[in-house]
């Protein structure tokens, strides 16, 4: 979409702010879909969701190829707001529950590998594209994607169903023969298995293949009031670590930079549009880059390690972008090289120290650290602050930046990189641990002590 607003602004006629409003209504329309994606989830299970997501996602960009109208836009984006709610909460919690524990950092972290690569696929297809016709280029750019959501739909019905839901919904010999599939020994199968039965309720030793489960369990029904209004410790300080980092992750300025990076490159004086979609495709290597040495990290290091370098690493960069705009609106050096390539090496920098630890952290992190019972819906309302944030940031930058000047919006996203630092003294690691065992983690010596009075109805 960075690309395409550029072109679309110039096609359209809108204005900065109908600019944001098209950019940020995309995750606007994701947040109601965000607490339905975790019901559907435990109702129908992990798979049928995320087919359903991927045929939302091609929906909305056949429409936004379409697109010949700002109102049409508006609802095409409206549209992939919804396959965004779906996919960003299923994903992770189906990587997560069919992942086997020494390898579920690195398989779970492969959402965020597969989102980098897209957008990087994005950013080499907006250079390409920018040669075609102002109204077909933009148009190509967002139409395109409906090809591999289509792919995706059609080979998710080949993949097995998460064995945790199959538990849930009662069918523990299905569950039984995905785990001997997904599992590196059958003891480890069983091993995992008793520990989904117990989590759910079932007596461990009982050998039957279909065991009669409560309803409530089976479709999630109150998880959402019992993980707000009468929460264990130990869930409590898990819903708080988890809605803080997602929050952190927007906030950090990720969505702004890949959103604005051509403005933020405009403003050191790269005026050519085809030069400003190439360096946006240096965003999208670094990322790609990035990912593959985090998805390999997470299960050596931990997850604690990454996010205290990512911390600081993010601070660094954004503070080194900071003081280039100072002395860039201090001594007009626009239009210079060294400036040009300073702010294209500190952009790439950031997004580098952020894709390894703070952001796939967040999603691993997040996706694992739940009860199976509150999983879903309690990664839904993660993944709703997520996107508030997120609405927050993309809808506001460019004001932000026309208000306090954009080394001064440089200098307030490294204030809020820097609070990652608490949560690298707060977290515990789970590298290695059970799903199972992880309410137990959160309630041994936790750092988090944290009183929040109950405020629903017993």
């Amino acid at each position: 979409m960075s690309g395409a607003l550029v072109f679309i602004k110039e096609d359209l006629q809108i204005s900065d702010w109908q600019v944001q409003l098209l950019a940020g209504i995309l995750h606007v329309c994701a947040l109601p879909t965000c607490i339905a994606a975790g019901r559907t989830s435990d109702y129908k299970g992990r798979r049928y969701a995320v087919i359903l997501s991927s045929i939302t996602f091609a929906l909305g960009s056949i429409l936004l190829a379409y697109g010949p109208s700002y109102i049409i836009l508006i609802i095409g984006n409206c549209i992939l707001g919804i396959g965004v709610g779906f996919a960003l909460i299923i994903v992770p919690v189906y990587c997560a529950e069919i992942s086997p524990p020494s390898y579920r950092g690195f398989l779970t972290s492969l959402p965020e590998l597969s989102i980098n690569i897209g957008l990087l696929l994005g950013y080499v297809s907006n250079y390409l594209f920018e040669k075609l016709s102002l109204k077909l280029g933009w148009r190509m750019m967002l139409g395109v994607p409906a090809v591999p959501s289509l792919a995706l739909a059609i080979l998710m019905l080949k993949l097995v169903e998460s064995p945790r839901w199959l538990v849930m919904q009662g069918r523990v010999g299905e569950a039984r023969r995905v785990l001997l599939l997904v599992s590196n020994t059958k003891e480890e199968a069983e091993q995992r298995l008793k520990g989904i039965k117990v989590a759910v309720g079932i007596d461990e030793n009982w050998a039957l293949d279909i065991v009669q489960v409560p309803r409530k369990i089976r479709s999630g029904g109150g998880a959402l009031k019992e993980l707000f209004c009468k929460p264990s410790p130990p869930v409590r300080r898990i819903l708080i670590v988890a809605i803080g980092m997602h929050a952190l992750f927007q906030m950090g300025g990720m969505g702004a930079i890949l959103l604005y990076g051509p403005r933020i490159f405009e403003k050191t004086g790269i005026t050519n549009k085809s030069m400003l979609m190439l360096a946006t495709v240096g965003i999208g290597i670094s990322k790609v880059a990035f990912s593959f040495i985090s998805i390999f990290l997470l299960d050596k290091v931990g997850r604690r390690i990454l996010l205290l370098v990512s911390a600081v690493g993010t601070v660094v960069s954004l503070l080194g972008l900071g003081i280039f705009f100072t002395i860039l609106e201090k001594y007009s050096t626009e239009g210079e090289a060294w400036g040009m390539g300073f702010t294209m090496i500190a952009t790439y920098v950031f997004v580098a120290f952020l894709t390894i630890g703070i952001g796939p952290v967040t999603w691993v992190y997040s996706a694992e650290i739940f009860p199976l019972r509150f999983r879903a819906q309690g990664l839904a309302v993660c993944v709703a602050v997520n996107r508030i944030a997120n609405v927050i940031m993309v809808t506001s930058f460019i004001s932000i930046y026309k208000a306090i000047t954009m080394a001064g919006a440089f200098f307030l996203l490294a204030a809020i990189n820097a609070l990652a630092l608490w949560f690298y003294h707060t977290l515990p690691e789970t590298k290695g641990r059970s799903l199972e065992g992880m309410e137990t983690i959160f309630g041994e010596n936790s750092k988090l002590e944290i009183q929040i009075k109950p405020g629903c109805n017993k």
